[in-house]
C-alpha cells in the first residue's frame, strides 16, 4: 500500500509537471513567439526552450513509468474490462508520452538549430503533435480521476474499443493529417473539451 501510494505521489507530481509544461508551450510560448521581436525570440529559443523542453520530456517519461507500475497495482492487465476508463486513460497518455520522445522532442532540435534538418517542416510536425496532446489530455484526465470518481455501470467492448479507436484515428492525425480547429487555443481547447465529452458518451452509452 505504501509503495503504491509512493508511485501514484510521484505520477501526480510528474504529471503535473509534464502537462503544465505542455499547456505552457500551448497557451503561452508558441503565441508570444508569433509577436516576440527577432532578438528576443532568438535570445528565447537559445536560453529558455531547451530548458523547458528538458523538464517537459523527463516529465512525461516519469509520469509514463509510474504509470506502467500503478497499471500493474491496479489490475489493469489482467482485467481489461473492469479497467475500461483507466486503460482509455492510458492509451492516450501513451501516445501522448510517445509524441513527446519520438515527434516533439526530434522535431523541436532541428528548430531550435541544436541538429540539421527543415526548420520549418520539423517546425509543423512538433507543432501537430503538441497540438495532439493538449487534445488527448482532457480524456487522459477523464481516465485517471474517472477511474475512482466516476461510476458508468456496465461499460461494453463496443464502447472501449469505440473510444479507444477514436483516440488512435486522432494519433493517426498527428502523425500524417493536418491541425485543422487545433490551430488556435482557442479551437484545441474546445475540441479537446468536445473530445472528452463523446469519449465519456461512447463509453456511456454503446
Amino acid at each position: 500500500m505504501i509503495v503504491e501510494f509512493i508511485f501514484r505521489w510521484f505520477h501526480v507530481l510528474a504529471g503535473v509537471v509534464w502537462i503544465g509544461m505542455l499547456y505552457y508551450f500551448n497557451f503561452v510560448q508558441t503565441e508570444y513567439f508569433k509577436e516576440a521581436e527577432a532578438p528576443a525570440k532568438a535570445d528565447a529559443m537559445k536560453k529558455l526552450a531547451p530548458r523547458a523542453l528538458k523538464w517537459f520530456r523527463y516529465g512525461a517519461l516519469v509520469t509514463f513509468i509510474t504509470g506502467l507500475v500503478l497499471l500493474h497495482y491496479v489490475g489493469s492487465f489482467s482485467n481489461p474490462a473492469a479497467s475500461a476508463l483507466i486503460n482509455m486513460g492510458a492509451l492516450a497518455g501513451t501516445f501522448m508520452f510517445l509524441n513527446v520522445w519520438l515527434i516533439i522532442w526530434p522535431k523541436q532540435q532541428i528548430v531550435l538549430g541544436m541538429k540539421e534538418g527543415d526548420g520549418p517542416s520539423a517546425a509543423a510536425k512538433a507543432g501537430l503533435a503538441s497540438r495532439t496532446n493538449t487534445l488527448f489530455s482532457g480524456p487522459m484526465l477523464l481516465g485517471m480521476l474517472g477511474s475512482k470518481h466516476l461510476i458508468i455501470p456496465d461499460i461494453s467492448d463496443t464502447g472501449l474499443i469505440a473510444a479507444c479507436g477514436l483516440i488512435v484515428v486522432l494519433e493517426l492525425n498527428a502523425l500524417f493529417g493536418r491541425m485543422g480547429p487545433m490551430a488556435s487555443v482557442v479551437g484545441v481547447v474546445h475540441m479537446s473539451i468536445l473530445l472528452t465529452g463523446v469519449i465519456w458518451a461512447l463509453l456511456a452509452f454503446l
